[in-house]
């Protein structure tokens, strides 16, 4: 049961870690990828109000897995000189 449970974890972060550096940018949950805030007027119509703060009106961001890469990359970087 345990060697079952820990091969199903190390498969799950090895898919997670190829899904990171095949698509480092995920959609931004705040937005869903908008991208900005969406209202509706009066007349019925969708109105994008300002851009979202966390992807910067962009709609993607870079996901955990790959930030935790780059600062790992970064830190092994300054470690060499």
């Amino acid at each position: 049961m345990l060697i079952a449970s820990t091969a199903l974890i190390l498969a799950t972060l090895a898919g997670y870690t190829v899904l990171c550096m095949a698509s480092p940018f995920g959609t931004c949950r705040k937005c869903d990828g908008e991208g900005a805030k969406l209202t509706v007027n009066r007349a019925g119509k969708i109105k994008r109000v300002k851009p979202c703060r966390r992807c910067k009106g962009h709609g993607k961001r870079l996901r955990v897995g790959r930030r935790l890469h780059k600062q790992s990359r970064e830190l092994h970087r300054a470690g060499d000189r």
